[in-house]
């Protein structure tokens, strides 16, 4: 007689909403917005903590993570951070940001507030594109990659290489946490999840300023299916954005 199989039973963290997703099949912001809730509900914080997303994809992150949140101009959501942590520092405060908004009209923010140390956690989810306004060059987009601002691909000789924001970070004396990470296959998932809850415990622990990366797929904007889009994560992104820590204090 065949031993009976325990059923599994998936249980949705209390701080995901249960709601049906916008993001389009395939889409990385939603593992990311799950990890992100297991996250707060293993450390307990909920409802101590408050998310500050700015404008692309990321801003529609309240609809799916049942915290206090507030909505940022397009890359400033650094600076909204750095006040809300500095007049409430009991809070655990994160912000959540895609490419082209941090790395691009938000770079100044992002660096100050890195090199000033703030205590507070930086999620950067990088898709290579613009995805919420149409799939426009973002400053991540790979070498010869086409998007509707480079439809001959980009150029180094144009655009310019993409910018590596961890490593550009990793130049500054203050923050204590950073580390990319991908969400692409489920062993990736899960090393994402344990760097995402570094992070977190590094602010409940007033150690300062944690970013970690997320490389993460677009299919829509990349133009192909979403099995296409993992394999693109880790044969094109990978070797451009090297994964790990670089930074652990």
């Amino acid at each position: 007689m065949a031993p009976e199989t325990e059923e599994i039973v998936y249980k949705r963290p209390d701080s995901l909403v249960d709601v049906v997703s916008h993001y389009c099949p395939g889409c990385g912001h939603g593992i990311i917005h799950k990890l992100i809730a297991e996250v707060i509900d293993e450390l307990g914080v909920r409802e101590q903590t408050i998310a500050v997303a700015p404008v692309g994809c990321s801003v529609l992150l309240y609809f799916y993570i049942d915290v206090d949140s507030i909505e940022a101009a397009h890359g400033r959501a650094p600076a909204v951070a750095t006040g809300i942590k500095r007049a409430r520092p009991e809070m655990i405060v994160f912000t959540y940001q895609g490419d082209g908004d941090l790395a691009a009209i938000g770079t100044n923010n992002i660096l100050h507030a890195a090199n000033r140390g703030e205590n507070f956690t930086t999620i950067f989810v990088n898709n290579a594109i613009y995805g919420m306004t149409g799939g426009q060059m973002a400053p991540t987009t790979l070498v010869g990659m086409r998007s509707e601002t480079t439809p001959r691909g980009r150029s180094i000789e144009n655009e310019g290489p993409p910018i590596r924001v961890c490593e550009l970070i990793d130049t500054l004396d203050m923050p204590v946490f950073i580390e990319r990470v991908s969400v692409h296959n489920a062993k990736h998932v899960r090393k994402a999840k344990k760097a995402l809850l570094k992070a977190f415990k590094n602010q409940v622990e007033g150690k300062g300023f944690s970013l970690v990366e997320c490389l993460a797929m677009c299919p829509t904007n990349w133009r192909v299916d979403p099995q296409a889009a993992c394999k693109f994560v880790e044969e094109e992104m990978i070797p451009v954005f090297p994964l790990g820590n670089l930074r652990d204090r």
